[in-house]
């Protein structure tokens, strides 16, 4: 994550961080996330990673200084900074805010750029921008935002998809790099990955992993899984955990809160929620359905 360090010129006014949600324990692979409140003041913040921030905050006035330019502009809730990995920004503000940061890895970025078809994915370079109105990051941001602050977590899949949905659209927008040929997964690596799935349907399973269960980089597994089978594959993944739960409830008398977490869910309401998106029922329903069945 990003290393704070104080502005020596402004060192009575060195900015404070209050980190609000993050993603350190959620276990995503090349992409970390975190919400977090910055106090008036300056700071120089030095980045390991790929960062991508945005405004979640109310509008105010915000100036910035990165790789010889300078920005001031008022910033309102959805606006985008990009600051590559080795770059430092300077940034200044007279009241609080609320930031979103969002940090791809070098691997991921490498991984993701191989699978759009880059020839040279150690060369791609991605540029700084320190005022951006970009309607794709803006949904990413959106949506990883809600995923730090729901109670009920989708899992690393959702989370890493995220991530690499984020890592593919820099490279699109801000390093010209080709876009993949469509195509599709081969039989053989869908039902490999299908069958882990079914296998491992409890478990908190990895974008990562089931992209090397397919033989594909993350980026292009996403993509392909939905062209093969029409289904994004963190979609795929809740419809298999709810189908889980329903042989379950038919199967056995285990409460609707064991049954939950064997399916992988966070908790009860979390499955409840799931199951009548997709069903049209509530477990308790669900149940109810097959003891009337079994009676008659």
């Amino acid at each position: 994550m990003w290393q704070e360090r104080a502005w020596a010129r402004h060192d009575d006014r060195k900015m404070e961080f209050r980190v609000k949600a993050t993603s350190a324990q959620r276990h995503w692979s090349g992409f970390e996330a975190s919400i977090y409140e910055a106090s008036a003041g300056y700071s120089e913040l030095s980045n390991s990673q790929h960062s991508v921030s945005m405004h979640v905050g109310r509008p105010l006035l915000v100036t910035s200084r990165c790789d010889g330019s300078s920005v001031r502009r008022l910033q309102v809730p959805g606006d985008i900074k990009i600051v590559p990995a080795g770059v430092s920004r300077i940034w200044e503000t007279e009241f609080a805010t609320t930031k979103l940061s969002m940090e791809i890895s070098a691997p991921l970025l490498y991984s993701v750029a191989e699978g759009m078809g880059v020839k040279n994915p150690a060369s791609v370079a991605i540029l700084p921008h320190l005022h951006l109105n970009d309607a794709r990051i803006e949904h990413v941001g959106w949506a990883v935002k809600a995923e730090l602050e729901s109670p009920d977590p989708s899992g690393r899949v959702y989370g890493e998809g995220l991530g690499v949905a984020l890592a593919a659209h820099l490279l699109r927008r801000y390093a010209r790099v080709m876009e993949p040929r469509p195509e599709a997964l081969s039989r053989r690596g869908l039902a490999r990955v299908l069958e882990y799935v079914r296998a491992n349907v409890a478990s908190d399973l990895s974008l990562f992993e089931l992209a090397r269960i397919a033989g594909v980089s993350p980026s292009h597994f996403k993509t392909l899984f939905k062209q093969t089978t029409g289904i994004a594959v963190h979609r795929y993944v809740i419809r298999a955990r709810v189908q889980h739960a329903a042989g379950l409830l038919q199967r056995d008398g285990a409460s609707l809160a064991d049954v939950a977490l064997q399916a992988g869910f966070a908790n009860q309401s979390h499955l409840a929620r799931c199951m009548r998106r997709i069903m049209g029922l509530t477990p308790g329903q669900l149940r109810n359905r097959f003891e009337n069945d079994v009676v008659r």
